[in-house]
């Protein structure tokens, strides 16, 4: 289902619904909603959406005079993703280490005590609670996550790498630059992003190269689609209450009703 919001003019961002739209087909969306009156479609000038192709297609084919915005919380997301796939990749070298670690132990008939960090914690209980610590500011730890993210960082240096990049990420887009400087500032990321190992790592150089321009389109204005992943996070949640929806003409209507 895809959900469209627009203001009273027709300029796009958070406000009236235009439509709300059941499949995810890219002809199908296009199809409804180019009954809309090609004065209004041309009328819009930007619309933010997420990395999906298919959204670029509706936009370009539909909103011809749209400037198309990739919204940044997804592209950040998309380098997240990969920072946690190197954090699940080590858990998993850790949980190899422990398996050989008991097996040893069994041949030469000697109880097994897992190897602990100075807090405490073992090898996987470590890269387990490190999820939550490389996702957030460092201004924002306690002081046991600040311990934790020390002994994370001094035994894994490729995760505080990557953190570190995360975080550079972070401040490029919060910095008030210009859409010129801040493509200056994310070549420079880019290029050190670029020298990380891994699959996902790669994945995210990838898509950068391919929606590079949108991407740096955030800059112009500082748009995001935050009030259509608001909306979006309001049906779940009314959804979730049904424990599912039998009768969907009847459930769009009264979502409309408390809505719209």
């Amino acid at each position: 289902m895809y959900t469209f919001l627009t203001n009273k003019d027709g300029h796009g961002g958070p406000g009236t619904i235009v439509a709300v739209i059941h499949g995810t087909k890219a002809e199908t969306v296009i199809a409804i909603l180019e009954k809309i009156c090609v004065s209004k479609r041309k009328a819009v000038m930007e619309i933010t959406l997420d990395l999906s192709s298919s959204m670029m297609l509706i936009a370009r084919t539909v909103f011809p005079k749209a400037r198309i915005t990739n919204d940044r919380f997804h592209v950040q997301k998309l380098y997240y993703d990969a920072l946690d796939e190197l954090r699940i990749t080590l858990r998993w070298m850790a949980r190899d280490l422990e398996n050989v670690e008991i097996k040893r132990c069994r041949e030469e008939g000697i109880p097994y005590l897992p190897f602990r960090y100075a807090n405490g914690d073992t090898r996987k209980q470590l890269l387990a609670r490190a999820k939550f610590i490389l996702t957030r500011h460092e201004s924002k730890w306690t002081t046991s996550q600040r311990w934790r993210a020390d002994i994370i960082f001094e035994f894994y240096p490729e995760l505080k790498q990557a953190y570190q990049l995360a975080m550079e990420l972070t401040d490029i887009y919060n910095a008030k630059s210009h859409k010129d400087a801040a493509r200056l500032n994310l070549a420079k990321w880019f290029d050190k992003v670029s020298k990380l190992a891994g699959n996902a790592f790669q994945t995210v150089i990838d898509t950068f190269i391919n929606h590079y321009d949108t991407i740096l389109n955030f800059f112009v204005n500082r748009q995001t689609n935050a009030g259509a992943e608001s909306f979006n996070a309001k049906v779940k949640a009314f959804r979730s209450q049904f424990r599912g929806v039998a009768d969907i003409p009847f459930f769009l209507y009264r979502l409309s009703m408390l809505c719209a």
